[in-house]
């Protein structure tokens, strides 16, 4: 079987998401099964470092109609961890800092597209599934479907995931022009959206397919508080919709060879964990004491991520005898929140507004708790982490976090972590509070869940046995 992943980012080469990782990963997995060759077609950045990759080969190049424009296309390659990538190679396009946020997105990924469409007979590998990653690439099964009468397109299948429903490629109608479709396409049942065109409304009506990251997203997104506009769409393709969990690197994420911690660690070995807490209590300027819980923090400071809980209770939860660590950027709100609190208890909260892949590995690596009381979260990566790394995720129940966190249960001794279910500031400060106790009163529970969190296996093993048997069913 023949697979191509359709995406807009992936690691190692360019990241500003989840979903950079799931299409670094994923694909590795899915070849490791077997009898599948599976490669991935992207735009070619200019931000892309490849001096860690090496660099893509030239094939060739041809031309795209925009309309009634003609714009290059060229298609670079590369083998790197056993996959074949292909680089779409347009300077107007591409050349240019960061992947999105641009005026002219929308003709951007048109330009992406249509391209992947067009240059499918020049490749020399004529997939049976593409598989489209969110918005980017939503309009590719739309034109697949558009030539469903020509005989090298007629068999190909389409898969459409969706990584976040609430960024789903809203432009101008004249935006479909560019893509060479007609005002057939401009219809309330097919692309039309509030007298715009939606791409993702696209790709989930044309695939034929459609999944989403968890298998509890899959029925949330169904209903108004999360269906951000499309749950009446999504309902009605509900006969096609399934939810498979993202998985986690375990290669890559593994405390046990991990090298940006201070040292490493495995279950066996968990005397290490404390020396990475004490070593970065040490390197922050926290009072170096292995007996207070640490709490993380390592997220994107924006609504979405249950900051407005944190903040209605934050000041009683510094007010515990804990510390907390804060990693990441995001609204100016959140910001000064925090960087406020960090004055007013500065031996008890760190705030560091950046990202450092590294720092966050050792964030993981020393913490004890894990707080992410999301709004709502797709599938999430972070709890995956930090259940890899020992450190318990107290999470919201939404999305990922309810089917990957099991709530300690204190009366069967079940559970790997904390949750509550309300998007309510007390019951997650009840659930914070309640967990703080374990950790100072029964330290045989404590290391008992911890056990279990290091033990929980959601790497990409499963997860890719399920994209393979969905692949299966769907070529028929």
């Amino acid at each position: 079987m023949k697979v191509l992943f359709v995406a807009s980012e992936c690691t190692p080469f360019i990241k500003t998401g989840g979903l950079a990782d799931v299409i670094g990963s994923l694909p590795k997995y899915l070849q490791g099964l077997g009898n599948v060759d599976v490669r991935v077609i992207m735009p070619k950045y200019s931000d892309i470092n490849f001096s860690l990759t090496g660099y893509p080969q030239w094939q060739k190049s041809i031309e795209i109609s925009m309309e009634w424009r003609k714009q290059f296309c060229g298609i670079e390659t590369l083998e790197y961890n056993n996959i074949t990538f292909y680089f779409i190679d347009n300077q107007y396009y591409f050349n240019r800092p960061g992947l999105y946020g641009y005026y002219d997105d929308g003709e951007r990924f048109a330009y992406f597209s249509k391209a992947v469409v067009d240059l499918l007979p020049h490749l020399q590998f004529k997939p049976d599934i593409i598989h489209c990653h969110d918005w980017h690439s939503a309009m590719v099964p739309v034109l697949i479907d558009k030539r469903r009468n020509d005989d090298f397109y007629k068999d190909i299948k389409t898969i459409y995931t969706i990584h976040n429903l609430k960024f789903q490629g809203i432009f101008p109608k004249e935006v479909l022009y560019l893509m060479e479709l007609d005002d057939s396409y401009f219809t309330f049942d097919k692309l039309e959206y509030y007298n715009n065109i939606n791409f993702m409304k696209g790709g989930i009506i044309y695939s034929h397919c459609v999944t989403t990251v968890s298998p509890t997203y899959v029925e949330e997104i169904k209903n108004p508080f999360y269906g951000e506009g499309l749950e009446e769409v999504l309902k009605y393709h509900q006969y096609k919709l399934k939810g498979i969990l993202n998985g986690l690197d375990y290669e890559e994420y593994n405390p046990s060879t991990d090298s940006n911690l201070y040292v490493k660690y495995s279950l066996k070995s968990l005397q290490g964990k404390t020396r990475n807490k004490k070593m970065l209590q040490k390197e922050l300027g926290l009072v170096e004491d292995k007996n207070i819980p640490l709490i993380a923090v390592i997220s994107r400071l924006t609504e979405q991520k249950g900051f407005y809980l944190i903040k209605e209770v934050l000041d009683e939860i510094l007010q515990m005898h804990i510390q907390m660590v804060v990693l990441g950027v995001g609204d100016k709100e959140f910001e000064e929140m925090f960087k406020g609190a960090e004055n007013r208890y500065p031996n008890k909260l760190r705030v560091l507004l950046k990202f450092d892949e590294g720092l966050a590995r050792k964030i993981y690596g020393a913490s004890d708790l894990f707080l992410m009381p999301s709004l709502f979260e797709p599938c999430g990566l972070s709890q995956l982490i930090a259940l890899r790394y020992g450190s318990l995720p107290l999470v919201r129940e939404t999305g990922g976090l309810k089917d990957t966190v099991i709530p300690y249960n204190q009366f069967t001794g079940e559970g790997n972590g904390f949750s509550f279910t309300n998007y309510n500031a007390h019951d997650m400060l009840y659930t914070l509070k309640w967990a703080v106790d374990i950790y100072y009163n029964d330290k045989v529970q404590w290391r008992s869940l911890v056990k279990r969190a290091m033990e929980s296996d959601y790497s990409w093993e499963k997860s890719a046995q399920e994209y393979l048997k969905l692949y299966g069913e769907i070529k028929g």
